[in-house]
């Protein structure tokens, strides 16, 4: 019979080096023989039988049968008069323990809603409009470029109450969100994952459709629509990956063909059982192509700026959430999971040699080494790691008493010691705002006004230290409800004042971000950032210099974590000259309560913090100041 499937892809298939093996299995309309129809094909090595049904053959189990492919374990067939939008699934008839199942195509473009778990036979024709973006993206994804990311889930961003309170679709989404996110500053948005999956409360990271957008919310030329939209709006767009893990669901991967095709056979390696997932086998050749391939989907098809690699700890270590003598150590004795090293070293490679335009980002929850360094000098070769240790340490410092935080200001401090190891995004994302831990707002403590005041000083701070920023939609005007995946964000509290001033403040701190060389240009470089203050833990007090190409860019910071008014605070500085104040998070049109330096102070000489220049500074209540320095100003120094 005829074939996609040429002798040079079934060996890369098989010696698990194959890029876009998405183009030859799964399902393919196309024509053969002079008819119209699909070309279907499936790996399952262990199977005695496999079958098509569908709605286009009454799901009868017998009447569709696939041939295998010589010993490349593939099974392919090609039913004429198959046309776009018949449901089919594969069934298949296990060469052991009497095993039959029905099964969704791995490689599937497009599923059914559930509960519903057939594949729909799709064409992924699309006429993109965002040349522009993709002929320009480098500049926007650099790591010397400003990297401010949006994290949204897609079906609890905002609802529709008037209709049982649905989700938007994703055409819907596009532009309410892309105006959000051009007035909020921001410059990417990163989706919490999109791909199919069969129960909505995993938020996506139970994934069943590897090459396959969500249909909850449309078909996949309306996710296409929706990054379109996006990228013509000049903001970039990175999607939440899972290889880490897959669910259990029979239809899915698990137990593929009657045996453990994709994960591991020994619940010591193949079972997560903290998630109640299968791990996949990367020792497997196939299993590392499938992979591989759906990385590389979503950057040839849909324009992907970025992957969010999920959960990267769980893959690099073989005891992760297993107790002794759960875990089986490796060759050499030790608890390192070097199929999957290896994996991700060769996938990151992959990546950058075909799309050096994009960025990997590792969620990794350890101290891993060089986990965003290349990997020539033995790293894992992603562009850049989330910093959890920072967002632990912030997160439960900021949620101490004022009173009580001059104890912890090591807590602010450590980073200091390790800030550059890696190319870190500093998250507040949403596994902290879930299952108890609150909202960021309501993290916060003290009264109504202190709560905000914490807030705006914690955004301030994390927008401050160097490192991308990311956060989770809701905090950036203060959601008080933790995140809940079945309902929307609070969009009524911007009727109240409060709220309207804190997300203004965060649209003012992405477009100080974004504008100002010294905050972004280096901020993955040591040469960026400088101590000035750092040890006043008495007054919970931290000042620092973010330093640009010149003395003209840098800008002082400087950090009050109490919420007493400090006056007359003299502050070391490296220029001499008049340094204005340019965001302070304790202004009244952000919500605060006014008090300042009357737009900058000019230096005097008395030296202070091992710097020959000084500033007296008021800093605010539970507020942070950013002051730019210019050279010395005549009618503000009164010397007019």
């Amino acid at each position: 019979m005829n074939s996609l499937l040429t002798a040079d892809d079934l060996h890369l298939f098989n010696e698990g080096t194959h890029l876009r093996m998405y183009n030859k299995l799964g399902c393919h309309l196309t024509s053969m023989d002079g008819a119209d129809g699909a070309y279907f094909a499936v790996w399952a090595p262990n199977a005695a039988e496999v079958s098509v049904i569908g709605d286009f053959n009454g799901w009868e189990k017998t009447r569709n049968r696939l041939s295998l492919r010589a010993d490349s374990g593939i099974w392919e067939g090609f039913l004429p008069e198959v046309t776009q939008g018949a449901c089919y699934k594969f069934h298949l008839v296990s060469r052991y323990h009497g095993y039959r199942a029905d099964k969704t195509d791995p490689y599937a473009n497009y599923f059914q809603t559930a509960p519903e778990r057939a594949a729909i036979v799709w064409k992924l024709d699309y006429q993109w409009g965002d040349g522009d973006w993709m002929a320009t993206r480098h500049s926007r994804n650099s790591l010397t470029s400003p990297i401010s990311i949006y994290e949204v889930h897609a079906g609890s961003w905002r609802r529709v109450p008037e209709e049982g309170n649905r989700p938007l679709t994703y055409r819907e989404m596009a532009v309410p969100l892309a105006e959000h996110v051009s007035h909020m500053g921001f410059t990417h948005v990163e989706f919490l994952p999109v791909m199919e999956h069969p129960s909505y409360g995993s938020w996506g990271y139970q994934t069943t459709g590897y090459f396959a957008p969500a249909s909850r919310y449309g078909t996949p030329q309306d996710f296409m629509w929706l990054i379109d939209y996006l990228h013509q709006r000049g903001i970039g767009v990175i999607l939440d990956w899972v290889p880490s893990h897959f669910p259990n669901d029979e239809h899915g991967l698990g137990y593929f063909d009657g045996t453990h095709l994709y994960e591991h056979s020994d619940p010591r390696q193949g079972v997560h059982r903290g998630w109640d997932t299968f791990v996949f086998n990367y020792a497997r050749n196939e299993v590392r192509t499938f992979l591989e391939s759906s990385a590389m989907f979503w950057l040839d098809k849909y324009h992907i700026d970025g992957l969010r690699v999920d959960a990267v700890a769980s893959m690099l270590y073989l005891d992760y959430g297993r107790r002794d003598g759960e875990w089986i150590p490796n060759a050499f004795g030790g608890r390192e999971n070097l199929d999957a090293v290896a994996f991700l070293r060769t996938l990151n490679e992959k990546i950058y040699q075909e799309y050096p335009d994009v960025q990997t980002i590792a969620e990794e929850s350890t101290a891993w080494p060089m986990v965003s360094r290349p990997t020539y000098t033995g790293g894992l070769g992603f562009g850049m790691k989330w910093d959890l240790g920072w967002m632990h340490d912030t997160l439960e410092y900021m949620s101490k008493v004022p009173l009580f935080r001059k104890h912890h200001h090591d807590q602010l401090t450590f980073r200091g010691m390790y800030a550059f190891s890696e190319n870190f995004v500093l998250p507040l994302p949403h596994d902290e705002v879930v299952y108890g831990k609150g909202s960021l707002l309501s993290k916060m403590p003290g009264d109504d006004w202190q709560k905000f005041a914490n807030l705006r000083l914690l955004l301030g701070y994390m927008y401050a230290i160097p490192g991308k920023k990311l956060l989770f939609m809701g905090g950036e005007f203060g959601q008080w409800n933790e995140w809940y995946h079945e309902s929307s964000l609070d969009w009524h509290l911007l009727e109240d004042d409060r709220h309207r001033k804190l997300q203004n403040w965060v649209r003012e701190l992405n477009l100080f971000y974004r504008g100002e060389p010294a905050m972004h240009l280096f901020d993955l470089e040591p040469q960026s950032f400088e101590w000035v203050e750092v040890h006043d833990s008495e007054n919970s007090v931290i000042a620092f210099l973010r330093r640009g190409r010149s003395a003209g860019e840098n800008i002082l910071v400087a950090c009050n974590f109490t919420p007493v008014t400090r006056h007359n605070y003299r502050i070391g500085v490296p220029e001499k000259g008049f340094w204005s104040e340019h965001l302070n998070s304790d202004a009244v049109e952000h919500g605060g309560s006014g008090q300042g330096n009357l737009g900058g102070v000019n230096t005097v000489p008395v030296p202070v913090h091992d710097h020959p220049q000084s500033l007296t500074l008021t800093l605010p209540p539970l507020g942070v100041l950013f002051l730019r320095y210019s050279l010395l100003s005549q009618d503000k120094a009164g010397l007019k």
